[in-house]
């Protein structure tokens, strides 16, 4: 158990530039406090003592705004940046090496019986703000950007933007440094694919107009 708390907190000075001490982690960190709670509460879920272990949670949420639930299986070298609105469903599962941002929810549809949600592999990233939706499955060394709204499966090795994220990139290197804002905008581009469209339109109306007047 301490091994894996040492862990824990390593994990976050490596991430994080912000973290100057593994004391001002263990103390101050939303994050890790939220995965020390989940930890805890897990091993009282495994063991039968349910209601304990909902009350560690839910003691969880109201100390740091983060829910986790205490039966999500949670891997290794998990990382929670900043966290506050990160919702974490029962049915979740979490690869090792994994980050994920403020207001991410690993959620279920309202529509699944039994695996309500999204099972993440390992090295995944899901920034700011992003939604991963029901039981699907998202492959290794995947980056979900800031405020997707993911609802199928990403495979490995992949990047995924956009409300419904869609993979911009694929099979390639793996993304090392993919920020929240420097990303495709696929609504942007689909908003100038339509100023284009609307140009040629009036440019074909103006010919036509001048042909008429012509004649």
């Amino acid at each position: 158990m301490f091994k894996r708390i040492r862990e824990d907190i390593r994990t976050i000075k490596e991430r994080d530039p912000a973290a100057r001490s593994a004391l001002e982690v263990a103390l101050l960190y939303n994050g890790y406090k939220a995965i020390r709670a989940h930890r805890l509460a897990n091993f009282f879920y495994r063991h039968g003592w349910k209601l304990i272990a909902r009350w560690i949670s839910q003691r969880c949420v109201y100390q740091t705004n983060i829910e986790i639930h205490p039966a999500a299986t949670i891997g290794r070298r998990f990382f929670i940046d900043h966290g506050t609105g990160v919702v974490i469903g029962e049915t979740a599962v979490i690869g090792d090496d994994c980050t994920i941002y403020q207001g991410v929810t690993l959620g279920g549809t309202g529509k699944d019986k039994g695996k309500r949600h999204p099972t993440l592999g390992n090295n995944v990233m899901v920034g700011a703000g992003a939604k991963v939706l029901g039981p699907i499955h998202i492959g290794d060394n995947v980056r979900i950007a800031a405020g997707a709204v993911v609802l199928n499966d990403i495979p490995d090795n992949s990047t995924a933007v956009g409300i419904p994220a869609r993979v911009v990139r694929r099979n390639g290197s793996r993304v090392e440094d993919l920020d929240q804002i420097h990303i495709p905008d696929p609504i942007e581009r689909e908003l100038d694919k339509l100023r284009r469209e609307i140009r040629d339109l009036k440019s074909q109306l103006k010919e036509k107009s001048d042909k008429e007047k012509k004649g």
